[in-house]
Formats: structure tokens, C-alpha cells, sequence
């Protein structure tokens, strides 16, 4: 198993049909295989040998997706940096990395000057961005028309690809090793499980480095489909591009499909050529999907679980769950059914597994699963151990095998000695109409430990008090699980880069100076 061979099958079978549209460039297959062989003959040329680490800190492109078939058909192994790191963060990374090339576009040149003397292996910083290279900076242009073309280096099956590095949203990020058979086997899942097909024409607007648009850089490659690239998200541009390219699939967390589906305006645009919308990495609530159903109704929609470790495709929830009523009415809720090929079982903390219906960790095991973490053989360890891969997120497996998250372990809320899940609160927050976004968190209360918190954000046009708010919840959920407190704030709420809601950032003001209960 070899990533760069689904751009070698593409090419050979669908030479000249469209691969990739970006910043109003559109190349065949043919042209994107020419130039990802002349990429990789200019990162030899800069000195890139087996096994080393390129990484890019850049907005999507097409130069980005080009990045990373040209990287291991260089023998190198791609590192995509977080956008939304602040420079000593990105430092790390990169030095953690061992990274020796850094590709950069025009939206990150400035923050070289912040990490001027913090890089300890980058030898070539390359311009991949539009427009002229600044001063002293050669385009990555320029190097793929002056390189020969390169023989593929055929690095592949347990060879390291990449490292995703996790978010660092607290403590050291790791990176996760990912190997080629690794993410090989994940396309081939991807394919069985959103039935990606030839004629397929896939939206990019997750950001690039994120592992959740890495399905469909190497899955839509596996079957030929197009990959339309849009720099970053945006509701009007992303449904500006479905309208005018006929996009038929694409995944979005949550958080964006909330966006489009609320913006003002978005009955006015044409989306009825969407096919497939795979959703995912937060809970969906009820709310927003019978709003995304309402607006594209012929669209099929699918909730994916995952997580990087597991390149990430764990499990998923097909179109026939996204009812509301009959034998699968709601099941849109659950994680779904395990991936072909995966197993996953839940587990008490001696590693029990647990009866179904039981709350424990989710556990994972399969051809998908890392490596391991980049250079921290005592973590890998401890999160592989028993040959199962421990997730660190709370869930149970129901009778027919349907997984449901209920949380992340760390956001889990103890108060008065009862584990309350955010995500569950949540669903009920986003059953009332004024709320558009809102976030649940623990904050320390002297006689319970933690209270449970809500921080909300309101439709432009609509109001709503605590009170009203919390008397709501008490409607649809335990007394003990409903906020005590809430939050109103006018701006949206902050996301990491792979389009979370970042909630150590939320609870920060309330745990400055104490002991944290939670991470």
C-alpha cells in the first residue's frame, strides 16, 4: 500500500479529466501527476532524502493537495502545520518535527520574522502562495519548472507518510504517526462508507492540514473525482461554489454546517447538487440538522467518528439514521456503526469491556490505527496498550452495535459526584430557536466541585434570558444536568483550526488562580 498510487490509477484511467480547481486554475489528472513528479525532483533538489520532513503552513490549494502525493513520491514525510497556532507553538512543531523544508504562502510570511532564531532544523523556507516570492524566498513555481521529473521513490505500506500533529490546545502536542498503509486503508473505508465515485465533485473547505480533510485528499484521488478548493471557509463562499461548480459532496463539522444553513440569504442559493454531506468531530444538534435537511432535502447525510490516531475513520452513521421517526428515528445522534475492518469495544479502566449500554472509554483496533506518537514511546505505549488504541472518549455501544460518544473524557462534568456529559446539555441548549451557538463547560462551585455552565450566542433578531434559557433544559433533561449559570456573548465562539469549539479557552477565566477539576 502506496499513497501516491491512487494518483498513478487516476491518471492512468482518467488522464484527461478534471482533477483539481483552485484560485481559477483547473488541471487533468495528467497535469497534477506531471507536476507532483517535477515537485518532488525539486525537494531532491533542496536536499530532501528518505524519510524526511517536510512541513507546510499554509491556507487550502491546490498547490497544498499537490503537496502532499509530491512529498512521499519524494520518499519525504508530510507534516501539515495547524493554521491557528501562535509562532512559539508552530516553532515546536516544526522543531519537535525535525522538519528541514517549510512551505509557506502569503497569509503566514509575516510570522517568519516571530520565529526568527527559534528553528532549529529548517534549512528552506519555499513560497507557495499567490503572486510574486518575497524578497529572498524562492516560489515553489519557479523550483517545479526549473526540476526533472522524479521516479516515484515508492516508499509505502508501513513506512511513515505523516505527522499529524494533535491540536496542543493543552499540554505538548503529539505527533501521530501515520504510516501509508495507515492512511491507504482509511480511503478504502472512506470509499465503502460515503460512497465516493468517479464523477464525484468534492468541496475542500475544511482546512487542509486537519486529518479530516485528508479522507477525501487521498479517497476522492482513489476514485478520480474532482476536488474543487476554496482557501478557507466562509458560508456565502462555500455555497457560492457549490451553486457554481455542482459540488456533489463534502464534510464540514458542525460548527460550519450551522453557518451555512443559518446564513441570511441561503434559500437564495441553488445547492440541490449536493449528493452526500459527511458531518462530524462534535456533536450535531438536532436543530441544525433538521435545518440542513430543510435547506438541500435531496442531500444524504452521514455523521463520521473518528480521531487522528486512527487516520481517523473509526465509525459512521449512514442517511437511514437521519430520521425522526420509526425504528431508526434520531440515531443520527450516534457515532455509528465501526468502519469495515475496525473493531471497537468499550472498556472500563482496568481495560474490561464493558456490557452494552455501559458508559467507559471507546477503544479501537485495526489496519487504520497509528504508529504510534513522534518520538514519545512511553505515551504510545500507554495509548496502544493491549493492542487497542484507548480514544480518551467517553461512550457506549447499544444492542445493534451503534457506538454513541457522550463526551470527550476531558470535558466530562462532575458535580455533586454525578458525571454529566456537556454534549448532552448541549442538544437540549440548541432546541431552544434563539440560540444559534453555544458551548457548555465546568466552572468551580465551592459546595459541588463544578457547575455546569453554558456560554451562548443568540440569532441576531432574537432574545432570551438565563432564566427562560435554563427552564427550558429543565423540559428535556435531569434537574442536575441543566446549566445554574449562563453566559450571553455577541460574537462567535472561539474555534480551534479544525473548526472546534475551543472550551480551555472558555474556561479559563473561570479557573485562573484555582485548582483545576478539568482539563
Amino acid at each position: 500500500m502506496f499513497i501516491t498510487q491512487a494518483l498513478k490509477r487516476s491518471t492512468q484511467l482518467y488522464g484527461d479529466r478534471l482533477a483539481t480547481v483552485c484560485q481559477g486554475r483547473e488541471r487533468t489528472w495528467s497535469e497534477v501527476e506531471a507536476r507532483v513528479a517535477k515537485f518532488a525532483g525539486a525537494l531532491r533538489k533542496l536536499g530532501v532524502e528518505n524519510g524526511e520532513r517536510v512541513a507546510i503552513l499554509s491556507l487550502n490549494s491546490d498547490r497544498y493537495y499537490e503537496y502532499f502525493f509530491a512529498t512521499p513520491w519524494a520518499g519525504g514525510v508530510f507534516v501539515p502545520i495547524n493554521i491557528r497556532l501562535a509562532p512559539p507553538e508552530v516553532a515546536f512543531w516544526l522543531n519537535d518535527s525535525g522538519s528541514e523544508i517549510l512551505l509557506i504562502d502569503d497569509r503566514f510570511v509575516p510570522i517568519l520574522d516571530e520565529l526568527e532564531g527559534q528553528l532549529e532544523t529548517v534549512r528552506d523556507v519555499i513560497y507557495v502562495g499567490e503572486g510574486d516570492a518575497p524578497d529572498g524566498m524562492r516560489h515553489i513555481e519557479d523550483l517545479i519548472e526549473a526540476a526533472d521529473p522524479l521516479e516515484d521513490a515508492m516508499r509505502g505500506n508501513d513506512d511513515l507518510a505523516g505527522l499529524f500533529y494533535t491540536g496542543g490546545t493543552t499540554g505538548r502536542s503529539k505527533g501521530v504517526m501515520l504510516s501509508h498503509a495507515n492512511l491507504v486503508f482509511n480511503n478504502m473505508n472512506c470509499i465503502h462508507t460515503f460512497n465516493y465515485w468517479q464523477g464525484m465533485r468534492w468541496l475542500h473547505a475544511c482546512p487542509m492540514f486537519h486529518i479530516a480533510g485528508g479522507i477525501a485528499i487521498f479517497g476522492v484521488t482513489q476514485v478520480a473525482g474532482t476536488h474543487v478548493i476554496i482557501p478557507a471557509y466562509a458560508p456565502d463562499l462555500a455555497a457560492e461554489t457549490i451553486q457554481e461548480r455542482k459540488i456533489t459532496d463534502t464534510l464540514l463539522v458542525p460548527t460550519m454546517v450551522n453557518m451555512l444553513v443559518n446564513m441570511p440569504g441561503v434559500e437564495n442559493f441553488d445547492l440541490s447538487s449536493m449528493k452526500a454531506m459527511a458531518y462530524g468531530a462534535s456533536p450535531m444538534p438536532e436543530a441544525v440538522i433538521r435545518r440542513a435537511m430543510e435547506i438541500i432535502p435531496d442531500c444524504d447525510f452521514y455523521h463520521a467518528y473518528g480521531q487522528t490516531e486512527a487516520a481517523p475513520l473509526v465509525t459512521a452513521c449512514p442517511p437511514y439514521c437521519h430520521v425522526f421517526e420509526g425504528e431508526y428515528a434520531n440515531m443520527y445522534r450516534a457515532a455509528g456503526l465501526p468502519a469495515v475492518g475496525v473493531e471497537v469495544k468499550i472498556v472500563d479502566e482496568d481495560d474490561n469491556e464493558l456490557p452494552r449500554g455501559e458508559v467507559g472509554e471507546v477503544a479501537v483496533r485495526g489496519p487504520n490505527i497509528m504508529l504510534g506518537y513522534w518520538q514519545q514511546p512511553e505515551l504510545s505505549a500507554e495509548a496502544l496498550r493491549g493492542g487497542w488504541m484507548h480514544s480518551g472518549d467517553g461512550g457506549y455501544m447499544d444492542e445493534r452495535g451503534f457506538v454513541f460518544i457522550v463526551d470527550r473524557m476531558k470535558d466530562m462534568v462532575i458535580s455533586g459526584g454525578e458525571n454529566i456529559y456537556s454534549a448532552e446539555v448541549e442538544d437540549a441548549l440548541y432546541q431552544h430557536d434563539a440560540i444559534v451557538e453555544c458551548a457548555v463547560i465546568g466552572i468551580p462551585d465551592e459546595r459541588w466541585g463544578e457547575a455546569v455552565h453554558a456560554v451562548v450566542r443568540l440569532h441576531d433578531d432574537m432574545e432570551a434570558s438565563a432564566e427562560e434559557i435554563i427552564a427550558h433544559c429543565h423540559k428535556l433533561i435531569a434537574g442536575f444536568k441543566c446549566p445554574r449559570g449562563v453566559d450571553f456573548v455577541t460574537e462567535p465562539l472561539p474555534l480551534s483550526g479544525a473548526g472546534k469549539i475551543l472550551k480551555t479557552e472558555l474556561r479559563k477565566p473561570y479557573w485562573e488562580g484555582k485548582t483545576k477539576q478539568v482539563n
